[in-house]
């Protein structure tokens, strides 16, 4: 787990909607609209999907929420035949209860659809109209059911069992809890980790992680609703300290027995990017070693454990950081598919056996993500000929998609209008449901070929802050320390440039996050929009660390995190301070997380930046942060003494010159609520400090839910009190 994971969160939160008009309305936006009101989030469509072998899609509209909605791309209609008012009724489904609203649906085949009820799969006959129960899904910290063979993994009480259906269930370890975790995700979600149970191709074998945190340091949590108040401890390593030790185990199926795999050497490496072979034999595992600069990509035998071979390596004077497993080709046997950022960008590479054949794609950009790859072709050259993915090609600003033609390495691009999108595809690739959004538009949704030519657009939804009164957003580039920063800024509607405005900059500024975007509000939110409103300059800037910009980019700030950021963040103000119409007095910064972090940096060792901050969750001391995320960008304390010492802010408390809010919940288990409580006990030892300090009992990382109401307004209302607006 790790920062970046705040970015997902607040984005859900905060409500990513549209850009400014300079013609808009009247309306102002609440802070409760900005928080809270869902009702003002562009329409979408929900549950979209495909008909399995068909060129048909399902999807619900927003103002027919009981019904499924069909479309036959070849026919060119559209049939809402299936309407929940009917499928409803217990008694004519046969579970024995009345759903209450329609499910969430899969297809099994054309004709069978698959919801699952109080943890009962069904599946629905179109034909009979009957549904019928498939299996019962037991409770569990973690599951991975495999489809085709209907075999379920699942863990309970930190052990792993696995059952077949509605079969009795094998339990395959006896040994978990009190520091033992089988299952679940380990080296806290770090390298594109996101569980511990992985099936193989036919489910004939599972492979799992077992992870040993007993030499791990607790740490506590309070739960203040006891009287007296009760501790529960989490595990958390901190840089330099001890880590947790994992292994990867296999568990046969047919035979019942488990083998766990002969990784040895260094008991704190990283067991990561989990994959099997396509004959069910073999595992791969990309290990990386606790300094991470070395990954080794390693297969083993998964019937003894035993090492077959090393098939490549990858080192770097910084890091390497592999996040996606070996996607093996469906064309020649010991084929597969690997990324990496070697060559500056993160870019697709074909080996065979561990021995490079070709870079599939090149240039200075990013790909983001692997879709699919063609299933049945003629192998004439015993390759797979298209390749489907997600890359920055067009933009660093923009998600598009792709194919690459393997054989003759040519890539076209399958979507085709500006801005970020996510697709669908049907089974064989041809057909993609298409959903996008820009400063312009504010969802569309549609299908497209392959060419991106539209077949059909199932919705636009229109501008639900046409009745705002809002300012204008607008994205830019600002020049400095040998590159281009991507900008955004919020002016105030009915905006004057012969009058003197406050300004509020939002940062977060870490690795793998990206304020700057081309959506709807440039990636901005409803508060920003609010204050802009209320005559701020709502200002934000993507500065070295910050993602899809490369290698380069990203990395320049290892072993000295904070100091390149900081530099950039001061070319911002810089340029704020050039503009004639920014009150230089009245300048304000926010942030949580790493810009939190970032926030009382800007405050504390450059005081004359800013007059006001804000700063929730932040990271003080990076002593105090887990090791696999800090030791990546800042090495362990003990190699980098200076550059933990210059970056530590409990020594820059005394600069303190303005007004600065610290924020932090209680319960946070990402940035422990040690570094802000040592940054408070360091402004009272200073004397004459105004820092100011706010907690929020028994919230994580983020205050969500409610309370979120009540922490935007706190930071809104502090800005107001010390930025007073015209």
């Amino acid at each position: 787990m790790e920062i970046r994971n705040h970015i997902t969160a607040i984005c859900a939160i905060m409500l990513l909607s549209i850009a400014g008009s300079t013609q808009a309305q009247n309306k102002q936006l609440t802070l409760n609209d900005a928080v809270l009101n869902r009702s003002l989030r562009p329409q979408r469509l929900s549950q979209m999907g495909w008909v399995k072998g068909t060129n048909t899609a399902f999807y619900v509209q927003p103002d027919q929420r009981n019904k499924l909605i069909f479309y036959n791309v070849d026919a060119k209609t559209t049939d809402t035949t299936f309407d929940f008012k009917a499928f409803a009724n217990a008694a004519a489904l046969g579970i024995g209860d009345t759903l209450k609203s329609l499910p969430r649906i899969t297809f099994e085949d054309k004709n069978t659809m698959s919801f699952i009820h109080k943890k009962v799969e069904y599946h629905y006959n179109l034909e009979t109209k009957k549904a019928t129960k498939f299996m019962t899904f037991p409770s569990a910290q973690a599951m991975d059911f495999h489809r085709k063979s209907k075999n379920l993994a699942y863990v309970k009480d930190d052990n792993i069992f696995v059952k077949h259906l509605d079969e009795a269930a094998s339990q395959v370890t006896a040994d978990g809890g009190k520091g033992i975790v089988y299952g679940q995700a380990v080296h806290r979600n770090e390298f594109g980790i996101m569980g511990g149970l992985f099936w193989s191709k036919n489910g004939s074998s599972l492979a799992f992680y077992r992870m040993d945190e007993t030499m791990v340091t607790d740490y506590p949590i309070y739960n203040l609703k006891d009287t007296p108040a009760s501790m529960r401890t989490i595990k958390y390593p901190v840089a330099g300290a001890k880590s947790h030790h994992v292994t990867v185990g296999v568990y046969n199926v047919k035979n019942g027995t488990t083998v766990y795999l002969k990784t040895g050497g260094d008991p704190e490496t990283y067991l990561t990017n989990i994959a099997w072979t396509p004959d069910e034999k073999n595992v791969l595992i990309a290990r990386l070693n606790r300094a991470q600069n070395k990954m080794e990509l390693e297969e083993y035998n998964g019937a003894t454990g035993a090492k077959v071979k090393t098939h490549f390596k990858e080192t770097d004077s910084r890091y390497v950081e592999p996040e996606n497993p070996a996607l093996y080709q469906n064309g020649e046997e010991g084929c597969y598919y690997w990324q990496s950022e070697r060559d500056g960008f993160n870019h697709i590479y074909l080996y065979k056996n561990g021995k490079l054949k070709k870079q599939i794609t090149q240039g200075n950009w990013m790909v983001t993500g692997i879709v699919g790859q063609d299933k049945d072709l003629p192998y004439l050259t015993k390759e797979v000929k298209e390749l489907y993915f997600t890359a920055t090609k067009k933009s660093a600003l923009e998600t598009h998609y792709y194919h690459v033609d393997a054989v003759n390495e040519t890539t076209s691009s399958i979507t085709k209008e500006s801005g970020n999108h996510y697709c669908i595809p049907n089974e064989d690739f041809t057909l993609w449901i298409d959903m996008f959004s820009s400063m312009d538009v504010p969802n569309r949704t549609q299908i497209i070929d392959v060419d991106g030519e539209i077949k059909k657009i199932l919705h636009n939804a229109k501008n639900p802050l046409a009745d705002y009164k809002l300012g204008n957003t607008r994205i830019f580039k600002i020049k400095a320390n040998g590159t281009e920063f991507y900008s955004r800024m919020i002016t105030p509607p009915n905006f004057d440039s012969t009058k003197k405005y406050p300004v509020i900059t939002y940062v977060y500024g870490g690795p793998h996050a990206q304020m700057i975007t081309n959506r709807f509000l440039g990636g901005s939110n409803y508060w920003m929009q609010m204050m802009a409103q209320k005559g701020y300059i709502v200002f934000t800037m993507d500065n070295r660390g910050s993602k899809n910009r490369g290698f380069e980019f990203e990395s320049a700030i290892h072993a000295k995190v904070g100091d390149l950021e900081l530099e950039d963040q001061l070319a911002g103000v810089q340029y704020l301070k050039s503009l004639h119409y920014v009150d230089t007095t009245r300048m304000g910064v926010h942030g949580w997380s790493f810009g939190g972090f970032m926030t009382t940096s800007l405050m504390t060792r450059h005081p004359e930046a800013y007059q006001v901050g804000v700063a929730g969750g932040p990271v003080i001391d990076w002593n105090y942060y887990e090791i696999m995320y800090t030791e990546r960008y800042m090495d362990t304390p003990e190699e980098n003494d200076v550059g933990f010492a210059k970056n530590s802010l409990l020594q820059y408390v005394g600069n303190l010159k303005g007004r600065l809010l610290m924020i932090h919940g209680t319960d946070d288990p990402v940035v422990l609520w040690q570094h802000s409580l040592l940054y408070v006990k360091s402004a009272v030892d200073a004397n004459n400090i105004n820092l100011d300090y706010f907690v929020y009992p028994g919230h994580p990382h983020n205050v969500r839910g409610k309370d979120r109401l009540h922490l935007m307004g706190k930071i809104t209302q502090y800005f107001e009190d010390h930025l007073q607006s015209d």
